[in-house]
């Protein structure tokens, strides 16, 4: 059980030594800086005309930082009811008689046995909590009314300016749409999406294009805007600036239209352009911004998904550079590039220019076990494809790579029986060309078969 130590700081703000367990006032606490700001702040900050939820407030507000005093020593949570035992210590009313229930009559701190089970209500406490919370929470309610209020005032400035004064007011709503929920909100309540699209087209410059993009990919969009967005000259623009543009641009374009993918009235034909998937992988081998592969990849699966544009996708050369990145490649990345590799290993073409591309064994075999059971299922898969094809070329190569002794892994561990039976097939795939004891020698399994 997690147990609270007061710190030297909040002694001061004062537990131990006070008798009844009470802080000692408002103004010290705000002095001594729990409060933080002046006695004034604080003594506003509680005294609204209509009295807020604690536990409201404390729920929208999820803060990372509170002062450990507010803070029950059972739950770690902030207290809402605290009451205070005769040793002094202070804990949520709740969680204290749980403790009492468990028949545990001892003082969670300091464990010392209690000569008197009842339990006191710390009002002091308890107004310092809820005026500390109704601070912070009346701040982010006038902060939050402050955003929607210029997201109002931006967009309807949209509407007359141009030029300059166009990308400044896209900007500052990029801004705000990246940083506040309920600006988000407003903006597509008072049509934003429509009016923000609209200014999308064959005649838009890279600099109001990319701004609106970046506002766009914030906001929740409707399936009508979706199919707006569709157009061939919006599409053409994002295309553009995908190739084009700044890596935040480039990542904006395609989280849109991986937006626009998810809708049911998508057209393959939307994404079947080579300058597209050109742009893509050129994202994705991005090393120097490598904040572009994830997106890239992401978008890319999602691509490879439609049968009708794979073969676009191999076309350009995606398999030898997907296979050649692999190492590099952190888990998340891994599992997408992997996912792509194993949908193209589906065409004839697919698994030709996976058998082609002298990495694809030894860089997928050294990845079985290693990730994850998805991983490990994408990367068999892919084996197995190229396996298939040219049984005696590569089975040789893979058990030269150490393919064996990995499938004897995965058929020992207890990963999903579909696995374990296609890690069967690919090991008996492989020994079709060996005799037993060349093929025990060639892998080097006779300490692992004894």
């Amino acid at each position: 059980m997690p147990m609270f130590q007061p710190s030297k700081r909040d002694v001061l703000v004062g537990f131990e030594g006070s008798g009844d367990g009470q802080i000692l006032d408002l103004d010290t606490a705000v002095k001594d800086g729990v409060l933080g700001g002046t006695v004034g702040a604080g003594v506003t900050g509680a005294g609204v005309g209509e009295r807020l939820d604690l536990k409201k407030m404390i729920a929208e507000l999820d803060l990372a930082e509170i002062p450990s005093v507010f803070v029950c020593p059972i739950s770690l949570e902030p207290m809402q009811d605290p009451v205070t035992l005769c040793t002094g210590q202070t804990y949520e009313r709740s969680n204290i008689l749980k403790w009492f229930s468990l028949g545990r009559y001892t003082c969670p701190t300091t464990m010392q046995e209690l000569w008197d089970d009842s339990v006191t209500p710390n009002k002091t406490l308890y107004h310092l909590i809820h005026t500390w919370f109704s601070q912070k929470y009346l701040l982010m309610k006038k902060r939050s009314e402050d955003v929607q209020g210029r997201a109002s005032e931006l967009l309807g400035t949209l509407k007359k300016v141009k030029g300059q004064a166009r990308v400044q007011a896209l900007k500052e709503l990029h801004q705000i749409a990246a940083a506040h929920a309920s600006a988000r909100k407003t903006m597509v309540d008072e049509g934003g999406v429509a009016l923000i699209s609209s200014l999308l087209g064959p005649f838009t410059s890279h600099a109001v294009g990319s701004e609106a993009v970046g506002v766009l990919v914030n906001l929740t969009l409707d399936s009508e805007s979706k199919t707006n967005l569709m157009q061939p000259a919006k599409v053409s623009l994002l295309v553009d600036m995908l190739n084009e543009g700044s890596v935040e641009t480039k990542i904006n374009c395609t989280r849109l239209i991986e937006k626009l993918m998810e809708e049911k009235d998508f057209r393959p034909e939307i994404v079947s352009s080579h300058r597209l998937l050109i742009g893509l992988m050129r994202l994705v081998k991005n090393k120097r911004h490598p904040n572009g592969i994830l997106p890239g990849l992401s978008l890319l699966r999602s691509i490879c998904l439609l049968n009708e544009v794979r073969s676009l996708v191999v076309s350009i050369g995606a398999v030898p550079q997907l296979v050649e990145l692999l190492p590099s490649l952190d888990p998340d990345c891994l599992q997408l590039a992997l996912c792509i590799l194993d949908a193209l290993s589906s065409l004839p073409e697919g698994k030709l220019a996976l058998k082609d591309c002298a990495n694809t064994i030894p860089n997928t075999v050294r990845l079985l076990m290693r990730v994850s059971e998805d991983c490990t299922q994408y990367a068999l898969s892919i084996l197995w494809s190229i396996c298939k094809i040219a049984p005696e070329e590569c089975s040789s190569a893979a058990v030269d790579a150490g393919l064996a002794a990995k499938l004897f892994l995965v058929i020992q561990s207890g990963c999903n029986p579909v696995l374990k039976q296609r890690s069967a097939e690919l090991l008996k795939l492989c020994s079709l060309n060996y005799t037993d004891t060349t093929f025990i020698s060639k892998c080097k399994l006779t300490r692992t078969i004894q």
